[in-house]
C-alpha cells in the first residue's frame, strides 16, 4: 500500500482519523488494518450464506442438464457429440463473459456486477427452457453462460474482501462447498424432475434468478473497492456494519492518488507487465489443467460408470455419493489452511488427488472404483477450495477481480473443450483406463505450475 507524498507542512502534522504517525508525517492506515481484529459477525455470516447459494446456483447450471443429457439427444435427436456442445454452451458464453465482467467489476463495484449479472442469468435460463430447436438452446445457453459469468467471476474476491484477515482462507474455502451441493441438487432434480423432460430441469434453473433480492439485501460492497475508488465514507460504513469500530472521517490508504482520486482499475495489460506476468501465465496453466483434470472425468463420469456395467441409476447415486465426499474434502482443507499455509495444503491435495484417478481407472471390482473416486472427490475438491482462495489473492484491489476473471476463463476454457475432447476419445473406442489416465495428467502440469507460486496466508489483501 501507498501514500502519502506532496502534503504541506501542516497536513503532515495534523492528526487524522485512521492514521498513525510514522516519521513525523500522518499515514493513513490501509482497509486490510481494520481486519486484522474483526470479530466475526452476523453480517459477514448473511454476506457468506448470500454468497455461498450465488456458487450453488453456478455449480447447479453447469451440470443440471449433464444428467438428463440423454433426454435431450432424445429430443433433439443428436448424438454424443452436438450433446457435447450443448453441454459446453454455457461456459463457452462464460469465457467472454467472464473477461467483459471482470474488469467491470474492479470499475463499478463487486456488488453491481453480481445484481445484473443474476438477474440477466434468469432471463436467459428460463429462455433456454422454451427453445423449440438445438440452435436455439445453444443461443440461449450461450446468453445463459455469458450472464451468469459476472457472478461466477466475482463471488470469490468478493468474499474475501468482507471477511476478517484471520479466518479468510478457512471461510472462503467453505464458500466452495456450495459446488457438491449443487451436484447434489442437480441429481436431485434429475430424478424428481427428470421423467417430465429435459427442459423441466432447465426452466428450474430460471427460477435461482430471484437470488438476486438476497444478494442485495445482506452483501454489501467491497471495502477494499470503496477505498481504492476513493469512497472514503462509504468503506468506513461498509467497515463498521462488518464490526470495525472506524472513526468517522477516516481517510483509509489505498491504491489512489494523494489528492484522494482514482487509480484506473481493471486494465488487463496490468496483468501481463513487470512482476504480475510470470505470476499471471502460471496461474493460467493451473486454472486450466486442474479444471480439465477435474471436469474431464466429471461431465463423462456416468458414462464411463455404465461402460463399467452400472445401471443409469446407479451411476447417478454413485456420483451423489461423490459430491458428499467432496464436503469433508472441503472441511480438512479449511482447517489445514489456515495451519499451514495454501502451497502445503494445495500442493500434496493435487498429487493424492492424482493417484487416485490412477486407481480409478485400474480399478478391478466395484469395490475398488468406489474407494479410488472418493478418494479422487475428496482430494481433488479440498484442493479447488484451497486454490480459489489462493487465486484470490495474488492481485491488488484494482486488479483483484480482472485477474480472477481471467483464471476463470482458463478454467472455462477447460470445461468447453474437455467434455468434446473426452467424447471423442470415447467414441473412438480408446479405452476406460487411457481416457481417465489422459485426464489426470492434466492434474500433474496442474501440480509443476503451482510450485513456484507465492505463499499468501496471513498476508493482508493490498
Amino acid at each position: 500500500m501507498m501514500r502519502h507524498g506532496g502534503q504541506s507542512m501542516s497536513a503532515v502534522h495534523e492528526a487524522r482519523p485512521g492514521a498513525v504517525e510514522q516519521a513525523g508525517a500522518a499515514q493513513p492506515l490501509p482497509v486490510g488494518h481494520w481486519f486484522e481484529d474483526m470479530p466475526l459477525r452476523r453480517a459477514h455470516l448473511l454476506a457468506a450464506f448470500a454468497l455461498f447459494m450465488a456458487f450453488v446456483i453456478e455449480s447447479w447450471e453447469q451440470l443440471a442438464l449433464v444428467y438428463v443429457s440423454g433426454d435431450l439427444g432424445t429430443a433433439f435427436g443428436i448424438g454424443e457429440g452436438r450433446i457435447g456442445w450443448a453441454l459446453s454452451a454455457v461456459a463457452l458464453g462464460m469465457i467472454p463473459g467472464c473477461l467483459v465482467w471482470g474488469p467491470v467489476s474492479d470499475r463499478i463495484g463487486r456488488r453491481g456486477v453480481c445484481l445484473w449479472s443474476l438477474a440477466a442469468y434468469g432471463v436467459f435460463a428460463l429462455a433456454s427452457g422454451l427453445s423449440p430447436s438445438f440452435t436455439v438452446l445453444m443461443v440461449t445457453r450461450f446468453l445463459s453462460g455469458l450472464a451468469l459469468a459476472g457472478i461466477y467471476t466475482v463471488t470469490f474476491p468478493y468474499f474475501l474482501e468482507l471477511l476478517p484477515s484471520r479466518l479468510r482462507g478457512r471461510a472462503a474455502v467453505y464458500l466452495s462447498i456450495g459446488w457438491p451441493v449443487g451436484v447434489l441438487l442437480a441429481v436431485g432434480a434429475t430424478q424428481l424432475l427428470g421423467g417430465l423432460g429435459w427442459h423441466v430441469v432447465a426452466l428450474a434453473s430460471g427460477l435461482a434468478g430471484v437470488w438476486v433480492i438476497a444478494i442485495r439485501a445482506w452483501v454489501p460492497e467491497s471495502p477494499y473497492w470503496l477505498a481504492e475508488r476513493g469512497r472514503h465514507a462509504e468503506a468506513a460504513a461498509v467497515l463498521r456494519r462488518l464490526g470495525a469500530d472506524v472513526p468517522e472521517g477516516t481517510v483509509f490508504a489505498s491504491g489512489g492518488d494523494d489528492s484522494g482520486g482514482q487509480r484506473r482499475s481493471g486494465r488487463t495489460t496490468d496483468l501481463f507487465r513487470g512482476r504480475l506476468l510470470r505470476l499471471t501465465l502460471l496461474m493460467l496453466v493451473v486454472n486450466f489443467s486442474f479444471n480439465w483434470g477435474y471436469w474431464g472425468l466429471q461431465t463423462w463420469l456416468p458414462t464411463l460408470l455404465q461402460d463399467k456395467g452400472l445401471s443409469m441409476s446407479a451411476s447417478l447415486g454413485f456420483v451423489a455419493l461423490s459430491a458428499v465426499c467432496m464436503i469433508p474434502g472441503y472441511v480438512s482443507a479449511s482447517l489445514l489452511t489456515g495451519r499451514f499455509g495454501r502451497r502445503k495444503v494445495f500442493l500434496p491435495y493435487v498429487a493424492l488427488a492424482a493417484l487416485s484417478g490412477v486407481a480409478f481407472a485400474y480399478a478391478d471390482t466395484l469395490t475398488e472404483m468406489y474407494v479410488a473416486n472418493f478418494a479422487l472427490s475428496f482430494f481433488c475438491l479440498g484442493a479447488w477450495g484451497v486454490w480459489n482462495t489462493w487465486n484470490g489473492e495474488f492481485y491488488p484491489t484494482s486488479l483483484r477481480a480482472t485477474g480472477y476473471a481471467w483464471a476463470t476463463a482458463a478454467q472455462l476454457g477447460a470445461t468447453s473443450l474437455a467434455p468434446s475432447v473426452v467424447g471423442y476419445l470415447l467414441g473412438r473406442a480408446t479405452g476406460y483406463s487411457s481416457t481417465i489416465l489422459f485426464i489426470m495428467a492434466f492434474l500433474a502440469v496442474a501440480l509443476l505450475c503451482a510450485m513456484p507460486l507465492p505463499e499468501t496466508e496471513g498476508k493482508d489483501l493490498e
